[in-house]
């Protein structure tokens, strides 16, 4: 019988089996693969000498560095659980988190560290600050506990927490998702098995961490069979982007929709990226228009997008290389079921018709951490978002139920205006709320963000919308905006922009 699949064995196999090659590129250093583990395995028992035990949580507040993934298999082997937090959560947001998950510790990036204590003050919480400390306070420096002897994995069953991920909060409080151990192996054994070529390891990973998609990416490295080279970026610039591309002949990588729109305004086809096969991208719905552009202007690469939650371990469909079809989000991965259902719960009639997208499978979550979750219904994940399944199998999201405007009994999807909106020369980017109205019930508003120098009116605008599409779903109202507003997981904030309404 083999080992437990859990994520601290998971660690010790990789290492095992990958020895000391280089493994991460940052900032203009190599790290490599046997130094990271030592570094891990210290962490783990500075963490057993800072009081951290089985089940504990340990929230993780850092920017991209080399020593979040460290951090995180440390973590793991201490036998306690990630709660990844992103670098951008509003202060407020921060104190709740540490108020409803109660770690032991919270592990942050020295630049974070004011706010952290900020968020911890009167709490008996250790804080401990990766890299030199902005000013004093009462920490500890992640240094300090890798001065520790190295500690092995404690021991785990595959159903426990291994990490508990707050949800964005974009509609209310966040919530704590509760992610077991073999969800989390599962998803990202899958994910491997679709993505893996021989020969083809030289990635570039500009995406966060922090986010469920960065780190089921982190996770997907560790069932690699040969060593994997990976350029970490510690943001996303699209200059940036391509520059290490090119100079490390990056293979593949990892992008959201918004990166993909930035690379857009770069000069893509005179940039020599011959190496380059394919992005996943994922985080948000993207538009096909933009895959189609994409892959226009960077010839050879192809861009396999993909479907997932926080509640579902991150991935839940995936287009797999050879088998994609553009403007779907792919496949179930292996171990996952989609139902659609209609407005009572009941499957819908046809291959086609669009319903609630509903998830049933041994890697979603357990439930939302000290909340009821409404969301599972007899163990299967009610989304929340709306989509449908083609005579293949394939899932196509519309978008999310919460975000569907009715205007006037007709049922208008925010995502398909954007996409219109979105395909205009001189619109960088978009987004699409609905206004209540009194004699309509709801009026769709949309909000455009224009290209530098670009000059068009309101009145144009509508109007080159309603040509495209139609009576019922073309905005009435055009508001021009300097930027789209982004949480801090790099999705389009309908909830600032609905803030924004008046009248």
């Amino acid at each position: 019988m083999g080992s437990k699949r859990t994520l601290g064995r998971l660690a010790e196999e990789s290492w095992s089996r990958l020895g000391d090659a280089e493994a991460v590129y940052y900032e203009g250093a190599w790290y490599h693969g046997g130094d990271l583990a030592v570094r891990a395995r210290r962490a783990a028992g500075g963490l057993r000498g800072l009081g951290v035990r089985p089940d504990d949580r340990v929230v993780v507040i850092m920017v991209n560095s080399p020593e979040v993934r460290i951090v995180y298999q440390a973590v793991w082997l201490a036998g306690a659980v990630v709660t990844p937090v992103m670098s951008l959560v509003a202060p407020d947001e921060l104190r709740h988190i540490v108020a409803d998950s109660e770690p032991r510790a919270v592990i942050a990036s020295a630049e974070l560290l004011r706010a952290v204590l900020e968020a911890t003050e009167g709490t008996d919480v250790r804080v401990v600050v990766v890299g030199d400390a902005p000013s004093p306070g009462p920490v500890v420096g992640f240094a300090e506990l890798e001065q520790a002897e190295e500690s092995g994995p404690v021991d785990r069953d595959e159903d426990d927490l291994a990490a508990l991920m707050y949800t964005g909060g974009t509609t209310g409080r966040a919530k704590g998702v509760m992610l077991r151990h073999s969800g989390l192996w599962q998803v990202s054994r899958a994910a491997h098995e679709l993505t893996y070529e021989p020969g083809v390891n030289r990635a570039i990973m500009p995406v966060p961490l922090s986010h469920s998609y960065g780190l089921i990416i982190a996770i997907t490295r560790m069932h690699a069979s040969e060593p994997q080279r990976t350029v970490l970026m510690r943001s996303f610039t699209p200059k940036a982007f391509l520059q290490l591309a090119t100079e490390h002949r990056t293979q593949y990588g990892a992008v959201v929709p918004t990166m993909l729109r930035e690379l857009l305004a770069e000069p893509l086809e005179t940039t020599p990226l011959p190496d380059l096969l394919y992005l996943t991208c994922g985080g948000a719905p993207l538009g096909r228009e933009v895959i189609v552009e994409f892959e226009r202007r960077m010839a050879g690469v192809r861009v396999l997008e993909g479907y997932g939650l926080t509640e579902t371990s991150a991935v839940t469909t995936f287009n797999p290389p050879g088998r994609r079809k553009i403007g779907s989000a792919g496949l179930p991965l292996p171990g996952y079921t989609i139902t659609i259902r209609d407005a009572d719960g009941d499957p819908v009639e046809e291959t086609g018709d669009i319903g609630e997208i509903c998830v049933r499978g041994g890697s979603i979550m357990t439930g939302y951490w000290r909340s009821p979750a409404e969301a599972l219904v007899d163990g299967e994940l009610r989304t929340g978002d709306i989509g449908y399944l083609d005579d293949d199998g394939y899932l196509y999201v519309a978008d999310r139920k919460k975000d569907l405007i009715i205007r006037g009994g007709f049922n208008v999807f925010p995502r398909d205006v954007e996409d219109a909106l979105n395909k205009h020369p001189d619109v960088a980017a978009s987004g699409v709320v609905g206004r209540p109205d009194a004699r309509l019930g709801e009026e769709v508003v949309a909000f455009v963000q224009l290209r530098p120098g670009s000059m068009i009116s309101e009145e144009s605008m509508v109007a080159w919308a309603r040509e495209r599409l139609g009576r019922v779903r073309y905005p009435r109202e055009i508001r021009f905006v300097e930027t789209i507003p982004m949480t801090s997981a790099l999705k389009l904030n309908r909830k600032a922009l609905r803030s924004r309404l008046v009248g």
